[in-house]
């Protein structure tokens, strides 16, 4: 009788404690996306077309690179946990420390002038020379600083970078809070080489994450992680400024975006959608008991190897998706390479190829 007494406060602790206990983290609720995509019908079907992936050469002691850009040479350039951008040859050997930000480098392109930008997540906007010297270019907007500074592109001409700064509350490594909460805490920014101005343009945005310039550069594709959608925020003409869907009710949250210039955005799923974080999109009290633990225990989202190619539409034209050991898993971002795709995790230990025959047959 005395164990169960016990036992029942103990349940009755961790329950209030699960129902009561402070957090910072503030739940809005929002209309969820939809149901998902089947997995056995339809373009999200699973197909296996990821259960084998080439990793590349191991990189000792480093882990996570999370973006992926090529240089003039050919040559892949990786950020990893810790700070390091890693350099490998254009056949995936002989890695070798490039440059450190000191920070967490996400988001990594090439600059028409061979510099290298990159968006920290601790440090904010950087550029790095070609001997590896790192030059902050921006650390917030607005009065606001970046706290997630996440994915980039830079335009042909080399004068403005496109941005996000993921989330202006969370800061890395706090996604997952963000996503729970749903404030709408991200922006997407312009940078501007010439000048050093930066400026918003957009804000409350769910963990918008990867971007990419679209063909003539007449808009700029953003992924929003929190609603596992893509938008498209026009820069030229009549709509100039404004943000519209592009393509919703994708079966991951979606990471980084890349153009391929020949019609095909390709979009990087680390993770398929949480049913219990679709369920609980009109159910705040129950994100913020999710809250509760996820501050203090990492809660992992449903890892999978998925990728998804979108035509200029927003239709998916191609899918693959894998599991397994010799998958590559929680990808982050897809480039396309001549005849392969470079793939980037940020639960690996060095970048993976995937032919591309094999993932658009």
């Amino acid at each position: 009788m005395k164990l169960r007494t016990v036992l029942g406060a103990a349940l009755a602790a961790g329950l209030g404690w699960l129902l009561f206990a402070p957090t910072r983290v503030r739940p809005v609720a929002w209309e969820g996306p939809g149901l998902p995509p089947s997995r056995t019908s339809g373009p999200y079907a699973d197909n296996g077309r990821l259960n084998t992936a080439e990793l590349l050469a191991p990189v000792p002691g480093l882990k996570a690179p999370e973006s992926v850009a090529v240089d003039a040479q050919g040559r892949l350039y990786s950020g990893f946990e810790g700070g390091a951008v890693v350099r490998f040859q254009p056949d995936g050997t002989a890695p070798e420390v490039f440059a450190d930000t000191g920070g967490r480098p996400l988001g990594l392109r090439f600059h028409p002038d061979g510099n290298l930008l990159i968006a920290d997540a601790l440090r904010g906007l950087l550029r790095v020379g070609p001997e590896g010297s790192v030059q902050v270019l921006a650390t917030g907007a607005e009065g606001v600083p970046f706290r997630f500074t996440d994915d980039l592109d830079v335009d042909r001409a080399g004068r403005f970078v496109y941005f996000t700064d993921a989330s202006s509350r969370y800061g890395w490594p706090h996604e997952l809070l963000d996503l729970l909460e749903h404030g709408g805490h991200g922006r997407v920014l312009r940078h501007d080489l010439h000048t050093g101005e930066t400026v918003v343009l957009a804000r409350g945005l769910n963990f918008p994450n990867g971007v990419t310039l679209g063909p003539d550069e007449a808009y700029l594709l953003v992924t929003e992680t929190g609603t596992a959608r893509v938008h498209r925020l026009w820069l030229a003409g009549e709509r100039a400024g404004t943000l519209e869907v592009f393509a919703d009710s994708l079966p991951g949250y979606p990471d980084n975006v890349r153009f391929d210039g020949a019609g095909t955005f390709w979009v990087a799923l680390p993770s398929r959608r949480s049913p219990l974080l679709d369920a609980g999109a009109r159910q705040p009290w129950l994100r913020r008991v999710i809250a509760r633990i996820a501050e203090r225990a990492h809660l992992p989202l449903p890892e999978e190897s998925m990728l998804v190619a979108l035509d200029l539409k927003g239709r998916p034209v191609a899918f693959a998706q894998g599991s397994g050991s010799a998958s590559y898993s929680y990808i982050t971002q897809v480039l396309p390479v001549g005849d392969a795709l470079i793939l980037s995790s940020l639960h690996g230990q060095t970048l993976a190829r995937v032919p591309l025959a094999q993932v658009r047959p």
